[in-house]
């Protein structure tokens, strides 16, 4: 399911940011980029998220922001002073001039003068961290539950259309049968055969069962109420209600299969297009 949500946090003078944006996946496919300082955080980073995000293509920023400029790099006071003097000393014994434009790059390239410092994360900006995590992902689950609320109403408003179409088959139903077997009859009477009427009638009675459509409109019935059931009292639906709209389409299939009449065949076709765009609108609910 698609959704966006941002966290911030502060800590001294540092600004932390967090950012998750989502989209739609069968599978948690969490990608995370986060400054190389907060490494040792990226473990509960994902835990923290996948419990929230649980499925989707999520994509993780983690920005700072600083309010003054620092460095890690340290300068040894003590140590560039000393080796200036021995410069100096050494450069005055040989009488050559001191030219400082070279003496200084050359002395800060010494050993030891210039070092960096392993920056590590404290634990009070550890829990910063995850703080703005944390109210990142809740943003984002407010954002997707919204989202989710008008795809669930979407997809009960197609449940209702399929029952709808499925009730103005009866009609074209009976009319069916009273075509097909006037139909037969009337071939019979074009081949000038004498027929077996007890006969005649077990035979079209076992043929007119054979395309009977009532088991799959009662299945397709217990389905519909069963969607609705899911959506409303559970969590986590969007696999469920996926397997529901499965079952829904084999008996809207086998109805499409039996219906031998132009009408019937015509709202079968409506009742498939409102199920494929449910199956879709599934594919981004949790």
């Amino acid at each position: 399911m698609t959704g966006f949500g941002k966290g911030e946090a502060t800590f001294q003078n540092k600004k932390i940011t967090v950012e998750i944006r989502s989209l739609n996946s069968k599978q948690l496919d969490l990608n995370l980029r986060l400054p190389s300082v907060y490494r040792q955080s990226e473990y509960e980073l994902r835990t923290l998220i996948a419990r929230t995000v649980q499925r989707g293509k999520v994509d993780v920023f983690v920005n700072v922001e600083s309010q003054r400029v620092e460095t890690p790099a340290r300068i040894n006071r003590e140590l560039f002073r000393e080796y200036l003097r021995q410069m100096n000393d050494t450069l005055a014994y040989a009488g050559i001039d001191a030219d400082y434009d070279t003496l200084v790059p050359a002395i800060l390239r010494m050993p030891e003068v210039v070092s960096a410092e392993s920056e590590t994360v404290s634990d009070e900006e550890h829990a910063a961290l995850l703080s703005a995590a944390e109210a990142a992902a809740a943003h984002l689950d407010a954002f997707r539950a919204q989202e989710g609320a008008i795809l669930i109403a979407d997809l009960l408003r197609r449940v209702d259309l399929i029952e709808q179409y499925k009730e103005e088959v009866v009609p074209f139903e009976q009319a069916r049968t009273q075509t097909i077997r006037a139909r037969i009859l009337d071939n019979l009477a074009q081949l000038k055969v004498d027929v077996d009427s007890n006969r005649l009638e077990q035979e079209m009675i076992f043929y007119l069962e054979k395309l009977d459509i009532t088991e799959e409109k009662v299945r397709l019935t217990n389905h519909c109420r069963y969607f609705r059931e899911v959506a409303a009292g559970e969590e986590g639906v969007g696999r469920k209600l996926g397997f529901i709209a499965q079952e829904m389409g084999r008996e809207i299939n086998t109805m499409g299969s039996k219906a031998n009449e132009t009408n019937i065949q015509i709202l079968v076709v409506k009742m498939k297009d409102e199920l494929e765009k449910i199956k879709e609108q599934v594919l981004n609910i949790l």
